[in-house]
């Protein structure tokens, strides 16, 4: 049941958070690689898909969409699916946010320093 073309006239705008990369939150742990292709396989062809299987990344999932309307529909579709007895949560992946997350990790990092090196008192410790 791939998405059928509709709407992907030459002047379809999509929201600017669309694009074709879903992270997908709630998966239950036991669900393998083929049902997960067979899941959202359902809505186009998917260039890659990458399962969490670390504590911390168990459960999640990023899936990769050869075209962005076939990711679009699949976020519709399958957000809020039960999937095993788990609601599944799928969004759109967000690299900016991250990057945001990552700059400012390495900015208080580089404030601790400066603050052990002048011994400047943290405020949270104080």
């Amino acid at each position: 049941m791939a998405f059928s073309g509709q709407n992907r006239g030459p002047n379809v705008r999509l929201p600017p958070e669309v694009n074709r990369i879903l992270y997908v939150r709630n998966l239950p742990f036991k669900i393998s690689t083929e049902e997960m292709y067979d899941l959202f396989g359902k809505y186009g062809a998917i260039r890659q898909m990458r399962m969490g299987n670390k504590p911390e990344t168990k459960g999640t999932a990023y899936v990769v969409y050869e075209d962005i309307f076939d990711a679009k529909n699949a976020c519709e579709h399958l957000s809020g699916f039960n999937v095993m007895g788990r609601y599944l949560t799928v969004v759109y992946h967000q690299a900016h946010k991250l990057q945001q997350k990552l700059d400012r990790q390495k900015e208080q990092e580089r404030l601790d320093k400066l603050r052990e090196k002048f011994e400047v008192a943290n405020k949270d410790s104080a």
